[in-house]
């Protein structure tokens, strides 16, 4: 990875400083090598679980890890793409104040209406074309609504009209996964041209539909869109776990840093998370016995 991106990747995980490794450009590389690294792990521990696997998906850049694992994309090539697409977003996110902010709501919230209302209130300030919509589905009753600081600040002071329980401030540099990050498409359309993109060997589930990838122009043109699209991770948990009653649910390793889809997965499916298990790229070996 440091021959890729040109700096020990390495020591800042682990060292740090921490506001480095949460810039974009810098936290993007580090989740998708952190991930592969704990298949890694989890290769060497159980094998088996491996060998067996029948799916995979990635949340955002984790979906590069996912074909990198499902044997679509290479690792070099793969980490190249999330570099340029790292620093394309850095950039967007630059260009315009903006953000993301985590929402939950009531059953009555309305998260299209709050943006679009919130979208109103922005061109009373004056912007034109404000960005406020849903960037990404977690679970029922959570979204991460993203777009200009306004309109997510404006969301903030109004959230008990809006039905929302719950609002946060993601740390996060820009509104990730909006028309606000249409910049980086051309740098990672023009890099994912360049990689050789082979079928998967098993399903992966695309973020911008839920579905499974069908060939190679399908991956290179959806990761493309990804960057501009909302994240579909509630829809994809329906689709990954849908089975006929009675049927057994698949075990589910969690492979990277943090436990948070696993979380959005015990709010969307309590059955198949009762089969989960999180692996990480840092614990010692004591800790997993």
């Amino acid at each position: 990875a440091e021959k890729v991106l040109g700096y020990d990747l390495l020591s800042l995980c682990l060292e740090g400083p921490r506001d480095e490794l949460d810039r974009t450009q810098h936290c993007q590389p580090a989740v998708f090598v952190a991930s592969l690294a704990a298949v890694e792990k989890l290769n060497h521990q159980q094998p088996e679980v491996v060998e067996r696997c029948v799916a995979a998906a990635g949340y955002s850049v984790g979906e590069f890890a996912a074909l990198v694992f499902a044997g679509a994309l290479g690792f070099a090539e793969a980490l190249y793409a999330v570099k340029v697409r790292a620093e394309a977003m850095q950039k967007a996110s630059e260009a315009v104040p903006s953000g993301m902010l985590s929402v939950i709501g009531r059953r009555e919230a309305n998260y299209k209406f709050a943006c679009l209302e919130a979208r109103k209130h922005c061109e009373s300030l004056g912007i034109e074309n404000p960005v406020c919509e849903i960037s990404n589905y977690l679970f029922p009753d959570s979204r991460v609504i993203a777009g200009h600081l306004q309109a997510l600040e404006f969301l903030q002071e109004n959230a008990r009209k809006y039905y929302f329980t719950r609002t946060k401030m993601l740390p996060v540099s820009g509104a990730f996964h909006t028309r606000l990050m249409e910049p980086a498409v051309e740098p990672l359309a023009e890099v994912l041209k360049s990689i050789e993109i082979q079928k998967p060997l098993l399903c992966v589930y695309s973020n911008v539909d839920g579905k499974k990838y069908m060939h190679s122009k399908h991956i290179q043109k959806l990761l493309v869109k990804q960057v501009v699209s909302p994240v579909l991770w509630e829809q994809t948990m329906h689709s990954v776990y849908e089975r006929k009653q009675g049927t057994a649910f698949p075990y589910t390793y969690e492979v990277g840093p943090g436990k948070q889809l696993g979380a959005v997965l015990k709010k969307c499916n309590l059955k198949a998370w009762r089969q989960y298990n999180h692996v990480d790229a840092l614990e010692d070996e004591e800790a997993d016995a």
